[in-house]
């Protein structure tokens, strides 16, 4: 468990490719239960622990993912998520370095259920919704780029399907045309940052989630991104 912030209201935790943050139909515990756990065992809680969603990073996405710790807290943050007063920055590994180095991409997204799997269209489709995000090039490797990416919008999938939409699908996801599975099941797709300001407190939150341990390729990447 790598806290990277907690107060009263809020934790904020390094989530580990393959963790699921809410309960699905495998069954496996997902982070919310093993943070109640931990907290009432940690506090000594004697009742039951109060652990809120306020949103949810795909199972084999690693980085920076925040629960409510009081009602109040997850109230707020679910207004300042809907209201786009929480910015979240993230860091993808691609093969195909995108033909601009910097740009703002639109796309039209709709979602088949059957397959849990998301579409692109670059016009208006019916049921489709709008996505927007902004990307620059944070780093070049001898194999591999490293794209800072900055949502504007929050669906499903979205930084997968639209990083594949301009030709570099994030490294390690089939399902988004990626060529090669990652041995250990994950993408390199990691929430890097998350701003805000603190709905109760009112101070300026800014976190930054250290990149998976142990993995060469992010180290490498994350040296040349933050040398330059």
């Amino acid at each position: 468990m790598e806290i990277l912030y907690e107060d009263n209201h809020i934790i904020i935790v390094n989530k580990r490719a393959g963790e699921i943050v809410q309960g699905d139909k495998t069954g496996d515990e997902p982070l919310v239960e093993t943070l109640k756990k931990f907290i009432k065992e940690r506090d000594a809680k004697p009742g039951a622990v109060f652990m809120g969603v306020v949103h949810r990073l795909d199972r084999p996405v690693s980085g920076a993912v925040m629960f409510a710790k009081t009602s109040k807290a997850l109230a707020r943050l679910n207004a300042m998520f809907a209201a786009g007063d929480i910015h979240k920055t993230y860091w993808a590994i691609s093969r195909n370095r995108p033909a601009e180095d910097s740009a703002s991409l639109t796309h039209y997204i709709t979602t088949v259920e059957r397959n849990n799997k998301s579409y692109a269209s670059p016009e208006p489709v019916p049921g489709a919704k709008e996505a927007r995000l902004q990307y620059r090039l944070a780093a070049v490797g001898e194999r591999y780029c490293l794209l800072e990416v900055r949502l504007l919008t929050g669906r499903k999938h979205q930084i997968r399907v639209q990083l594949s939409a301009i030709g570099s699908p994030v490294k390690g996801d089939l399902k988004y045309g990626d060529r090669r599975s990652n041995p250990d099941g994950s993408i390199s797709l990691h929430a890097r940052r998350i701003q805000f300001v603190h709905p109760v407190s009112g101070k300026e939150i800014d976190i930054i989630a250290p990149v998976p341990a142990g993995d060469r390729l992010w180290a490498e990447l994350e040296q040349a991104a933050t040398h330059d």
